[in-house]
């Protein structure tokens, strides 16, 4: 039997935030995979190495959690005003599909310095030493978002002093503006209510606030479901049981919110929305082992990505939690200590972190016109990707 050789495309290995994934310009890829569609897929399925039962894997560059499997493809804007076009895969690690329902926010930080060092960005706006403004349009959801990049010599500087908790080291500061940053074209709140009563079967009924913003997520109290808000990854990744309500009121969130229209639908769509739990601030140990203070933070919150809790803060859930946050009444807010904010300070699994947002009630309806909040970026590998040849069709 004769075996098709391994192919070889351009890409780049990058940490944003905390996430890290395999970065593509668009016209580098094979033809077939230029497009949406079953090739693509496959392709980017393959180049992670999912779907993996072993939930390793060990075959691609994925690092099997929801943090590690995930794929960018970038191209210059078609978007008038725009940089670069922003594409955000989130691979399934034991499943065969991507989801491209959602944006990545912590991968949103990368995205400014790949598209100036690769030329997706006119030079003539980026200046020899500063802050080089990327104007980039987000595919999946039709939102902009505005990365302030520091350049030094003419080059991007990826390093720096700048510390975010669930980093290691530290790196350059990029700070990442989410505008208008309610998820694509319906309201901020889908049921029209701050707080919703959510049934769901073999839990009861849970008050929630619903949100689409950054990425739609479902805000429940802690206390509510049996927990204090200052649980870390084991205490939840490793109760089968536990992970399994959290889809349940996953599924039925995504159902109220009008992201699906038959809970089976929930399976297939494990990107968006995202479920997390919040509570009044406490004492806790991080699970860098630091402490971190009552004192120090507005409030707690935990969040689940791909079914497991995430070890930090996905970026797009930190949009939902600082909108929720700047509005008087939702669950997120009254975890804060309610009133008006602008900005809140929460804690996570790895530390804390800060967000803004900027909210207003027009004409009875919440508006935000945009969240912000500082990531980094560093390019860990580049170079070419290999996956076998017989992954495209002839």
């Amino acid at each position: 039997m004769v075996h098709a050789p391994q192919i070889k495309i351009p890409a780049t290995y990058l940490r944003g935030g905390t996430s890290k994934g395999v970065f593509f310009k668009l016209d580098d890829l094979p033809a077939a995979a230029q497009h949406p569609g079953e090739a693509r897929d496959r392709l980017l399925l393959r180049v992670i190495g999912s779907p993996d039962p072993y939930g390793k894997h060990t075959d691609g560059m994925g690092g099997a959690t929801s943090s590690t499997s995930k794929t960018v493809i970038l191209s210059k804007s078609t978007q008038p005003g725009h940089d670069v076009d922003y594409l955000f895969g989130q691979v399934s690690i034991d499943k065969p599909f991507v989801d491209w329902s959602g944006n990545c926010g912590n991968l949103s930080a990368a995205v400014g310095p790949f598209a100036i060092s690769h030329g997706l960005v006119d030079p003539t706006r980026i200046p020899q030493d500063g802050i080089a403004t990327v104007r980039i349009w987000q595919a999946n959801i039709g939102k902009t978002i505005i990365a302030q990049v520091p350049i030094t010599q003419g080059e991007v500087q990826e390093t720096g002093d700048f510390e975010l908790d669930g980093v290691t080291f530290p790196a350059a500061e990029v700070e990442i503006e989410f505008m208008d940053p309610a998820d694509g074209e319906g309201s901020i709140f889908p049921t029209g209510q701050l707080v919703d009563d959510l049934e769901v079967p073999g839990v009861g009924t849970l008050q929630a606030t619903l949100i689409n913003s950054g990425i739609p997520t479902i805000f429940v109290n802690a206390d509510a479901i049996g927990y204090t808000g200052a649980e870390l990854q084991g205490d939840i990744n490793e109760d089968t049981a536990a992970l399994e309500r959290f889809e349940t009121i996953r599924a039925h969130g995504a159902l109220k919110m009008g992201l699906i229209n038959d809970i089976s639908e929930a399976a297939s769509r494990q990107h968006t929305p995202k479920v997390a739990f919040v509570a009044p601030p406490r004492d806790y140990v991080a699970s860098s082992g630091k402490t971190v203070a009552a004192g120090d933070i507005d409030l707690l919150v935990r969040a689940l990505s791909m079914g497991k809790l995430h070890h930090a803060m996905m970026g797009t859930a930190a949009v939902a939690i600082g909108t929720a946050a700047a509005i008087p009444g939702t669950l997120v807010n009254l975890a804060a200590g309610g009133g008006d904010r602008t900005a809140v300070r929460f804690g996570h699994p790895s530390g804390t972190l800060r967000v803004g947002a900027e909210a207003t009630l027009i004409d009875g309806q919440w508006q935000v016109t945009k969240a912000i909040m500082s990531r980094s970026a560093r390019v860990l590998m580049e170079g070419t990707v290999r996956v076998p040849g017989d992954t495209l069709p002839a």
